[in-house]
C-alpha cells in the first residue's frame, strides 16, 4: 500500500530519505508553497519538495488544506498511511480519516514536553541535558496523539538548534522506520500521553534579544537555542550584534557591561558569572571571533554596555 508523506523544512529530509531507501510507495508528497529567499528575493523550493522532485515523486504545495479539492486528491490515492514530520500545519480531521492504517508524525521531542513548533530550541534553552523524538498517532490536537514510540539523545556541550535538529532528523528517520514496521507487525500499539505537558511555542525575530540580568549559565543555553534563527542579539553603540557562541566564566559584573575588551577576549557581564563571547555578528557582517571584532573598534571596558 502506499503512502503520502507530508514535510516541508530540512528536519523532514531524513525522514522522507529513509522511507525512499526502504522503497515504500510514497504516491505523494505535500509541502508548503515556494517561498522568496535571502537578499535578492529568489523563489526557492522547501527542501523536502527537492529530495522528492530528484526522485520523481509527485509533489503538491497548497496554499490552503482545508478544501474538498486537496481531500480528493488524498483519498484518491487511499493511502496505507499518511506521515507528517514538521510540514508547518496542522492536519484537519478530514484528512487524519483518510489514510487506512492512521497518521503518523515525528517530533522532535519526548513527549509530552516540548508540544509545538520549537522544540529543539526550547530543550537548549531550557538547559534540558536529554531530549529526542517521539513518533505518535496524530489526532485533531498540538502533538496530543497517543504516542507509539521514542528514542533519546545527549544534548552535547556544543550543541546548537541546528547541529541538535540534524541529529534528531536522522533519529526520527530511523524510530519512524521502525514504527512502521512493528505497527504492520503489530508490535506495538498507541497509548496515550501522561501528563505534566509543555510547549514549545514559535520563535519570533524579537525573541532574540538578550537579557543581560540573566545569569551567565541561562544565556550560554539561550544563545545555544537561538543559533541559528533568530539568533541572540544585543546592542552596542546603536548597532545590533548577534552572539553566536559563548562560554561562562567565573566572577562578577555589571550586567551587559564590557568587563575586558583585550588580548582577543571580549567579556560581559550578567545577572550573575560572566559570559565570555567568542564568535558573533555584527550587522549585514560575516560571522567573525571576539578578537576580529575588537581589532576594528575601540571599546572601553567597565564602561561601555550592552543593552
Amino acid at each position: 500500500m502506499s503512502l503520502i508523506f507530508f514535510g516541508t523544512p530540512h528536519f523532514a529530509v531524513p525522514s522522507l530519505q529513509a522511507l525512499i531507501s526502504i522503497q515504500e510507495d510514497v504516491a505523494l508528497v505535500v509541502t508548503q508553497p515556494d517561498k522568496l529567499k535571502g537578499r535578492g528575493h529568489v523563489l526557492a523550493s522547501p527542501p523536502v519538495k527537492e529530495l522528492a522532485s530528484a526522485h520523481g515523486i509527485d509533489v503538491i504545495q497548497p496554499s490552503k488544506i482545508r478544501s474538498g479539492e486537496f481531500y480528493q486528491i488524498l483519498r484518491e490515492i487511499s493511502p496505507e498511511f499518511i506521515i507528517a514530520v514538521a510540514y508547518g500545519k496542522i492536519l484537519p480531521e478530514a484528512v487524519l480519516g483518510i489514510p487506512a492504517a492512521g497518521c503518523i508524525n515525528v517530533h522532535g521531542s519526548l513527549l509530552p514536553k516540548y508540544r509545538g513548533a520549537a522544540p529543539v530550541q526550547w530543550a537548549l534553552i531550557n538547559g534540558e541535558k536529554i531530549t529526542g523524538v517521539t513518533t505518535i498517532m496524530m489526532d485533531s490536537g498540538m502533538d496530543t496523539g497517543d504516542m507509539l514510540m521514542h528514542a533519546e539523545i545527549e544534548i552535547q556541550d556544543a550543541d546548537n538548534s541546528e547541529t541538535l535538529a540534524g541529529k534528531l532528523a536522522h533519529l526520527g528517520a530511523r524510530t519512524l522506520v521502525e514504527t512502521i514496521e512493528k505497527i504492520r507487525s503489530g508490535a506495538v500499539r498507541p497509548v496515550p500521553q501522561p501528563g505534566g505537558a509543555t510547549y514549545a511555542p514559535p520563535l519570533r525575530k524579537e525573541d532574540g534579544r538578550i537579557d543581560w540580568k540573566r545569569s551567565a549559565e541561562e544565556l550560554l543555553h539561550f544563545v545555544k537555542g537561538m543559533y541559528p534563527w533568530p539568533s541572540a542579539f544585543s546592542y552596542i553603540n546603536n548597532e545590533m550584534i548577534k552572539i553566536i557562541r559563548v562560554k561562562t566564566l567565573p566572577g562578577a559584573g555589571l550586567p551587559g557591561r564590557i568587563e575586558k575588551a583585550s588580548g582577543g577576549q571580549l567579556v560581559v557581564g550578567t545577572g550573575r558569572g560572566l559570559l565570555l563571547i567568542e564568535e558573533l555578528q555584527p550587522h549585514s557582517r560575516r560571522i567573525m571571533t571576539a578578537g576580529a571584532f575588537l581589532s576594528g573598534r575601540r571599546l572601553k571596558e567597565g564602561y561601555e554596555t550592552f543593552s
